[in-house]
């Protein structure tokens, strides 16, 4: 409902088709959904098996992307024929979790040590936040980030290690965000957008404007007027902005209070994961939805830069939706087969009953 009301327009101009974007969703949509049901039948221990060659092939894709890729936008981002692409990035975040997973669940305690944990870690992650930044795609880069870097702290990284990635993180980012003229466009449009209201502090007022239009209730479902190119891309980074303007604060609240139950139920499934490996599994897809959720929510209100980051679930993009859920069937699988709540694997990999289950019943 959200992508259509918010790409209509877009569509109707760019291709005379109102329902160009939404028959796409819905179709990735449905493919999502059936790997969202394949992963939570699936027992997520095997992923850890295969972890070597997931990642393998999630370099290879993106190796794929920078020569053979197909190019729009001004970047490099997708691999495909005709109508049907891929986007291999958005599946680079769910192959770099389940990998780093398996990396750090096998360490142990060494993990505390620099030429056995934090170099090799800094190493791994450099191979894939690399080929992801010459797509260009600097805000997946910055989510994929974060991501590990929360992992690796989950899993035991000590203070100072932190530390050394903290600093040197922010001054790469730093770098590379004023490096590019539209990246410190972005930046100077967070600082003071209204120096210039007709460029680059444009989307920015625009996605203010839309939200204060909004209100309480919301103009009506459909009835925004800032998808009439006033906000650029409204389908995908400004989803939101048309969701505060049609439905008003008690949408909006509702998606972050939505947003708010994700995280917390997804930490409980990580807490009580009975294997590091689901642990750390649950610990990244979770940090992965949050995080993203919190950098397009903060551009869009103005307490972040812009960042180019979709909204996860809602916004126009056949390949993150594919991936979110895809991603989402794991989190579930690991809450059906690996906590307390849960069963185990016996020698054979099948699904037995709670021990605690059993105990009870035999007393």
């Amino acid at each position: 409902m959200t992508v259509y009301s918010a790409s209509f327009v877009i569509a109707l101009a760019r291709f005379g088709q109102p329902n160009y974007y939404i028959t796409r969703q819905v179709i990735w949509a449905a493919l999502g959904c059936l790997l969202m049901v394949a992963a939570i039948r699936t027992d997520y221990r095997r992923y850890e098996t295969f972890a070597v060659p997931i990642m393998i092939a999630t370099i290879g894709a993106l190796l794929a992307v920078l020569i053979i890729g197909i190019e729009g936008g001004g970047a490099r981002r997708w691999i495909g024929v005709g109508e049907f692409t891929v986007q291999p990035s958005e599946f680079a975040k769910l192959a770099v979790i389940i990998y780093l997973a398996a990396w750090l669940a096998g360490k142990g305690d060494s993990i505390r040590s620099f030429e056995h944990g934090l170099v090799p870690f800094v190493l791994i992650i450099s191979s894939v936040a690399v080929l992801i930044m010459l797509e260009p795609n600097l805000g997946t880069s910055l989510v994929l980030l974060l991501i590990t870097v929360t992992m690796f702290w989950v899993a035991g990284a000590s203070f100072l290690q932190m530390v050394a990635l903290g600093s040197t993180g922010v001054v790469v980012m730093l770098v590379l965000a004023l490096r590019e003229g539209y990246r410190a466009d972005r930046m100077s449009a967070f600082l003071n957008p209204e120096a210039d209201p007709l460029g680059n502090g444009f989307q920015t007022l625009q996605a203010l404007m839309a939200m204060g239009n909004g209100g309480i209730s919301g103009l009506g479902l459909g009835a925004s007027r800032a998808k009439f190119f006033y906000i650029p891309e409204s389908h995908t980074d400004g989803v939101f902005a048309i969701l505060g303007e049609e439905l008003g604060i008690i949408a909006t609240m509702t998606v972050l209070l939505f947003f708010m139950a994700f995280m917390v139920r997804g930490y409980q499934i990580a807490r009580r994961s009975r294997d590091q490996f689901g642990m750390l599994v649950a610990t990244g897809i979770t940090t992965w939805f949050t995080l993203q959720a919190l950098m397009n929510i903060g551009g869009i209100t103005r307490v972040i830069p812009l960042t180019g980051v979709p909204l996860p679930f809602l916004s126009y993009g056949g390949n993150a939706l594919a991936a979110e859920l895809l991603a989402a069937g794991v989190l579930v699988s690991i809450s059906r087969f690996g906590t307390d709540r849960g069963g185990y694997l016996d020698r054979d990999h099948k699904v037995a009953p709670d021990r605690k289950i059993v105990r009870r019943e035999q007393r």
